[in-house]
């Protein structure tokens, strides 16, 4: 069954529930208590953390969809855990044409959990192939982000419209990168053998070590708001990492797996990842990185 409108249609409605979503996450982040951790153990706290936002959000946006779009796929990220995905038609990927709405109802959640500004709501729409439309909610910094297959990613303010938000592309970030959790044995070919025409090597931010409780390092969506030249993921969740990939390569950025081919069709990807990415902001970022993950023998999903 064909979607009943545009993908742009479809972030023009649910653009203000997504701004009510953000208000409030924001507003119970100093109050918010984590729930129990997602598999039980905790080892990687950033893909186990949970609160009650992640939860909450997820109601939400599923309730607004079954309102306003009751026919469409949906995929949330916790599906697992909310009352209403039985309600959904499927939530998986259909033909050409019947596009997936996925959601991340807070990625980031330690970054939200542990008070920082840096964590956002993602929403995506996906057809067989590739994403037609991605948006990035970051409501503690009072912006958006949105992608349109094609047309590129745009900023707006909280209280833009899509129609007002402004085109941005890749200028000139400074030379940090951002690596998975899994990437740790990058790290001295990124920082030590790695470097800039003036002889400095990359600000380097390894998400399993360098994360800090107190002090906020740029996340993925670093991509976005031009803190961050590039990022290697061991893999892309569809939810999360290789949408905001999708939004960068829109603004200009070069997106590969680790062999340095193009991503495949989102339909011939298992389980909701595509393969290990590497993201870079000029063709030059982009080979060291591939040249990184080469000496480093590291392997994607």
């Amino acid at each position: 069954m064909l979607p009943p409108t545009t993908p742009r249609q479809i972030l023009t409605a649910l653009l203000p529930y997504l701004k009510t979503a953000g208000a409030y996450a924001q507003q119970i982040q100093a109050q918010i208590a984590a729930q129990p951790d997602k598999d039980g153990k905790g080892d990687n706290f950033f893909a186990s953390a949970l609160s009650d936002a992640d939860l909450s959000v997820q109601t939400m946006m599923e309730v607004v969809l079954l309102g306003l779009f009751p026919q469409v796929r949906f995929y949330g990220e916790e599906h697992e855990q909310t009352y209403n995905t039985k309600y959904f038609r499927a939530i998986d990927l259909g033909p050409a044409g019947d596009y997936l709405i996925t959601l991340d109802p807070i990625d980031g959640t330690q970054f939200y959990l542990d008070g920082h500004s840096n964590y956002q709501i993602i929403l995506a729409i996906l057809n067989a192939d590739e994403y037609e439309a991605a948006i990035a909610i970051t409501p503690s910094q009072g912006i958006y982000y949105y992608t349109l297959r094609g047309e590129g990613t745009f900023r707006g303010r909280l209280d833009q419209s899509l129609e007002d938000c402004t085109r941005i592309t890749v200028d000139s970030p400074p030379l940090a990168v951002c690596l998975g959790w899994q990437m740790g044995e990058m790290v001295p070919h990124l920082s030590a053998s790695r470097s800039d025409p003036c002889g400095n090597g990359y600000r380097v931010y390894h998400t399993k070590t360098d994360y800090s409780k107190a002090t906020q390092i740029p996340n993925f969506n670093g991509l976005l708001s031009g803190d961050l030249c590039g990022a290697v993921l061991a893999r892309g969740q569809f939810i999360d990492g290789a949408a905001l990939a999708f939004m960068a390569q829109e603004m200009g950025y070069i997106v590969t797996t680790f062999t340095g081919e193009p991503p495949p069709p989102l339909h011939t990807c298992n389980d909701y990842l595509r393969p290990g990415m590497v993201i870079g902001s000029s063709e030059k970022i982009h080979r060291d990185l591939l040249d990184a993950v080469a000496a480093a023998g590291v392997v994607g999903a």
